[in-house]
């Protein structure tokens, strides 16, 4: 009932505001009805559970009170998922977080840098917002509809699940970010004892690392996905991705993922290179993976790598025939003393977008 004791309930009056959003967008009365009976803006009600209040700040008063420029703090917001075309106005929580900003600034910590941190903390938790809510609706909301649960029934249902997970992603999430501050802390130091000198690191130009980078896709993909369906093609890539990360060295991490291509970094292109031709004789039915090893100076930007370098060996893993790890010179030279591996030579290869030839090697078990 929309009413109890005289009063609205949480998800109606939740549900009235929905309606009134959608009413200024321009929706008509008779569409929000349909929509409602179906249980389509049920979703919308559980928004109650992020609301703020509605006093604001001028961008002016946050800069006068952090110490910031007022084009920094508008740079920030940016950054932060606020458009430039909104008014010059924050929330209390926008200049909370801001006024963090300000005591990290002035702690010593470089701005070049700090912008790129903050860019990478709005990326990764907008990614994981966006599944959050995806997640929800597709196993949660659409089965509600599915099983034609009455609108309010069905808003209240989704909103005290949403009460009792909601509390689980703060502490979760700092559990994570400690442990892998942690590891990528203890990889730092290994890193700094294992280069050969001082002069190595000062040799490297600033915001730029010394770093294995790796491709690995599947060959014929596209092909077997026209052959089997997005669906069956999906739980290739999936296995495919949960291998990877299942095998990869403890030192090597997994930038990104783009459909069945994965990027993998290492400081060491030894390990990263036995991993390789271990992880491809795990694959003897199409469709087959491949890899490419480079090692090489990188840009690192935003959590990414960058550049020449990183062009050079997505060239090489699309020279690469399914099964087969192909390498550079450079790989070969640090890995040629493994007893594990056998190196052969197949000469100078001319890669696209590159000038002279580069000097290829496949790697296979000794």
């Amino acid at each position: 009932m929309p009413v109890r004791r005289g009063r609205w309930t949480a998800a109606a009056a939740a549900q009235a505001r929905v309606v009134a959003r959608m009413r200024e967008r321009g929706y008509s009365l008779e569409d929000l009805k349909t929509a409602g009976r179906e249980g389509r803006l049920a979703f919308g009600f559980t928004e109650d559970l992020f609301s703020e209040p509605e006093e604001r700040l001028s961008v002016e008063a946050v800069a006068a009170e952090t110490g910031m420029e007022p084009e920094l703090v508008e740079r920030i917001l940016v950054i932060l998922g606020t458009p430039a075309d909104r008014r010059r106005e924050v929330s209390h929580e926008d200049a909370e977080a801001l006024r963090h900003c300000a005591r990290v600034l002035a702690a010593g910590f470089p701005l070049v840098a700090f912008l790129q941190l903050v860019r990478v903390y709005a990326q990764s938790m907008r990614r994981i917002a966006d599944a959050e809510v995806r997640l929800f609706h597709l196993y949660v909301h659409e089965p509600l509809i599915r099983d034609a649960v009455p609108e309010l029934e069905m808003a209240e249902e989704m909103g005290d699940l949403a009460a009792n997970i909601l509390p689980l992603a703060a502490p979760l999430t700092e559990y994570l970010h400690r442990r892998y501050l942690r590891f990528f802390v203890e990889q730092d130091v290994v890193g700094h004892m294992e280069s050969d000198s001082i002069a190595d690191t000062a040799e490297i130009e600033l915001g730029h690392v010394h770093v294995s980078l790796c491709f690995i896709d599947l060959t014929g993909f596209t092909r077997y996905t026209e052959e089997q369906g997005d669906i069956e093609a999906l739980d290739v890539v999936e296995n495919f991705v949960v291998s990877v990360e299942e095998t990869l060295p403890r030192e090597a991490t997994i930038v990104k993922t783009i459909g069945d291509e994965v990027m993998v970094v290492s400081p060491d292109p030894c390990s990263l290179t036995e991993w390789a031709v271990a992880f491809l004789s795990r694959f003897e039915q199409r469709p087959q993976p491949r890899v490419g090893i480079h090692y090489g100076d990188a840009v690192y930007r935003d959590g990414d790598y960058f550049g020449s370098q990183v062009n050079l060996a997505h060239r090489i893993v699309n020279r690469a025939l399914a099964g087969e790890v192909l390498v550079t010179d450079a790989v070969a030279e640090a890995a040629g003393g493994s007893g594990r591996l056998e190196l052969e030579g197949i000469g100078r290869v001319n890669l696209k977008g590159f000038p002279a030839p580069t000097e290829l090697y496949v790697v296979r078990a000794a």
